[in-house]
């Protein structure tokens, strides 16, 4: 059953044949970590570290790189504006170096709360300054960049196929198009590689031109390229990096390479709210934080995320919220409350919902349907009373990522030493029909503080209230 991925340079789904077989080169961009990631920034890295797992489901070994954007990124995604991370350093009164630590370790706490897999390399803008100076260099000696006395501008006309990720037209396009903060552009879709005689730059390098700063789309193409060679399989992102950064990464490196850059370029859509985009710049935006505050767990916003597929728009509300908390308590019960004696081995008639599941994610992630399958199994197991399911779900976490074992396992830890060691007496008793023991045991361990609940899944320890 073969992976099929919604390639947005193809804008079909196209089956996955890596370069190297049994091998998958993976780059997916970063947070600019100038303030907490937002949850619709989260939506997307829960989507990037799916399509991370469900290549490894599929036996891949994958290099997975991510940049952390800590210089470069300027208030709108093109030309325009002051630095992001420059802007917050002096509101602040600290160094841009501060806020991108502060926030990059705030961003690491989001990923491990919601179990987002950290990636093979996570690597930063700043500490890559040499790589993207040498790729600015091979451009200009190439002619695809020209120097003004603000910038190292890539020269757009001189790109055949630029626009073609984003499918733009640029016959007719007039000086408005793109913001032009400098009257020696060539083009309006011209886009900086390296800024200079910006003296009000905190974070600042000498280069070939001049002391300045790099552009935010050149980074990715220096790090990638450096990591994952200059042609690879896979690049992720937001769908608002189509028309701008991912069209501009495509520009750079196969003008400087003349090679294909990427396979498969595929892109989540937003998080919206109110019909309206979740994003820092329009400050209608929740953070995780925020998330728990109202009282949902991270896996909830996780399960949340996944019941809808990644290519559509998602509507924030708290009934869509409530929704994926029912189906998340609903795993959950299940697995907290099956017997030890089910935990081990599988149902015969389990399958086909194994197969169902492979199908499901790998048709394009489609995890809505891959959680639909859990929820029926679940449901499956209740009817024909039959609940050794639990590998096979523990196997679908892998793909998931909704810690069904830790869940279990924080449960079991919660009980004393002395009352697992009397449930497990119990249980050796019930299985040889020694009725008095059990009770026996049943009272001990309730006079102990504890309610013994006999499920048909098993049996269930809770401390009394």
């Amino acid at each position: 059953m073969s992976l099929k991925l919604f390639n947005t340079l193809t804008r079909q789904k196209d089956e996955f044949k890596p370069i190297v077989a049994g091998k998958v080169g993976y780059y997916s961009c970063g947070l600019t970590v100038y303030n907490y990631a937002h949850i619709g920034n989260l939506r997307t890295y829960i989507f990037t570290d799916t399509l991370r797992r469900v290549l490894e489901y599929n036996g891949y070994e994958v290099n997975h790189i991510m940049n952390i954007t800590d210089v470069g990124h300027l208030a709108s995604d093109e030309d325009e504006g002051e630095d992001k991370i420059d802007m917050e350093a002096q509101k602040t009164k600290k160094t841009p170096y501060e806020i991108a630590e502060f926030y990059t370790q705030a961003f690491f706490k989001d990923m491990e709360e919601l179990n987002i897999q950290k990636p093979t390399l996570m690597c930063k803008a700043t500490e890559h300054i040499s790589d993207m100076i040498a790729l600015i260099e091979k451009l200009v000696n190439k002619g695809y960049a020209y120097v003004t006395k603000n910038a190292v501008y890539y020269d757009t006309s001189k790109f055949k196929d630029y626009g073609k990720l984003a499918r733009l037209n640029l016959d007719g396009q007039n000086s408005g198009a793109r913001v032009e903060v400098d009257s020696e552009k060539k083009n309006p879709f011209d886009f900086a590689l390296w800024k200079i005689n910006q003296p009000n730059h905190i974070m600042q390098w000498d280069s070939p031109w001049g002391r300045g700063f790099p552009g935010w789309h050149i980074e990715c193409s220096a790090m990638s390229m450096k990591y994952l060679g200059e042609t690879f399989d896979i690049h992720s992102g937001g769908i608002d990096h189509i028309p701008v950064h991912h069209t501009n990464e495509i520009a750079q490196s196969e003008g400087a390479t003349g090679k294909k850059f990427v396979n498969y370029w595929v892109h989540a859509n937003f998080l919206q709210i109110k019909d309206t985009k979740m994003s820092k710049s329009l400050a209608n935006f929740y953070t995780l934080r925020d998330l728990k505050n109202m009282g949902f767990e991270p896996m909830v916003f996780k399960m949340f995320v996944l019941m809808a597929k990644y290519r559509a728009e998602l509507s924030f509300t708290d009934e869509a919220l409530t929704a994926a908390k029912t189906a998340l308590e609903y795993v959950y019960n299940f697995v907290t409350q099956i017997s030890e004696e089910y935990i081990k081995g599988k149902e015969d008639w389990i399958k086909v919902y194994e197969e169902k599941f492979l199908e499901a994610v790998n048709d394009d992630l489609n995890t809505p349907q891959a959680v639909a399958v859990v929820l029926e199994i679940i449901q499956e197991a209740y009817k024909r009373k039959q609940f050794r399911i639990y590998d096979t779900l523990l196997d679908f976490d892998k793909v998931l990522g909704i810690r069904i074992k830790e869940k279990r396992e924080s449960l079991k830890e919660e009980l004393p030493d002395e009352i697992k060691t009397l449930i497990t007496e119990r249980e050796n008793a019930r299985k040889s029909k020694d009725w008095a023991k059990s009770d026996a045991l049943r009272k001990q361990i309730e006079s102990s503080g504890y309610i013994l609940e006999d499920t048909p899944e098993g049996m269930r320890c809770k401390k009394k209230e």
